[in-house]
């Protein structure tokens, strides 16, 4: 391919919608009394951890295209640019990033750099602008390995990246309930991420998908938002801080404080960084596998309905 082919950025482009986007829907909710709620120290903190992504982005986004570039010159193939290679790199790099992110909630080094994005316990578009700070130290870049050595040039999958992530702005927000079921089957949804987005025990570690919903359906994560239970958005254990500084690096010192905590073996340190998030030497704590557990034992109606 070419070095000479420039793909737009396609998320700067954007940026213009995301404000009129939520512009219309404060407007949305004002006039109409539903489909959430703003507040406003919450959703300047969105707007800082925002900023702070493409902060992060700018010094360290070197990073990840170098070692892309680097890899580049080990692929096996060289795809090229056409319609159909960049619409089997969107296929590939969504179910990459289903995998991704759902290691962003099964290992708590991932964890670390993802939590702030549920932080919120409001749920509209600006909550989409709450991104990490800290992602190139989680290696997740390793996991476009594969692509780039079958032959896509990275700037086919940052284009992707730029794709989904644009995508997934709009499916933030309450003011839209549930689509066609056609539509429900195959696209992630606001539905669906609401209940992503939901600290409920049937709602946790749900719906992974990016853009595709059917990787969720293909690899058994998928919930559906249940009529009778209102998601409850944010984290098993909230913050109650609008810092964008604790949002952005709590977890990074939770995880520091365990490791150093005397008498763990090698073992349990390890453990403490790369078990699932709420894994504890001594029980103390809860992983959202053992939260579900619990939940059903004092519901035992509950047990085997979607997310239990």
């Amino acid at each position: 391919m070419p070095d000479t082919i420039v793909f737009p950025d396609v998320v700067k482009l954007a940026v213009p919608l995301f404000i009129i986007a939520m512009l219309g829907e404060i407007g949305w909710i004002r006039l109409s009394g539903r489909g959430g709620r703003y507040e406003t120290r919450d959703t300047l903190t969105s707007l800082l951890m925002g900023a702070g992504n493409v902060a992060t982005g700018l010094v360290l986004g070197f990073v990840a295209y170098g070692y892309y570039t680097f890899l580049w010159q080990f692929a096996f193939f060289d795809l090229g640019v056409s319609v159909l290679v960049i619409v089997a790199a969107f296929l590939l790099d969504d179910l990459t990033y289903y995998w991704q992110h759902r290691l962003g909630h099964e290992v708590r080094w991932v964890w670390a750099s993802h939590v702030n994005h549920h932080s919120s316990q409001h749920f509209n578009l600006s909550t989409a602008l709450r991104q990490t700070w800290t992602g190139t130290f989680t290696g997740m870049m390793l996991l476009s390995t594969p692509m780039i050595l079958l032959g896509f040039h990275p700037k086919v999958i940052l284009f992707c990246n730029g794709i989904n992530l644009v995508y997934q702005f709009w499916i933030h927000t309450e003011a839209i309930g549930k689509l066609p079921r056609w539509f429900e089957f195959i696209f992630n949804t606001p539905s669906h991420h609401r209940v992503h987005h939901g600290r409920n025990a049937r709602y946790l570690d749900a719906n992974y998908a990016g853009t595709l919903i059917i990787w969720d359906r293909m690899f058994g994560t998928f919930v559906p938002e249940q009529e009778d239970e209102p998601v409850d958005y944010g984290l098993v254990h909230n913050l109650g801080t609008f810092n964008p500084l604790r949002v952005a690096f709590h977890e990074w010192l939770g995880i520091f404080r365990d490791i150093a905590q005397p008498g763990l073996t090698l073992r349990q340190r390890l453990a403490y960084m790369f078990a699932a998030p709420g894994w504890s030497h001594d029980g103390s704590r809860d992983t959202s596998t053992q939260i579900k557990r619990k939940y059903v034992a004092a519901n035992p109606d509950a047990a085997g309905k979607p997310g239990l």
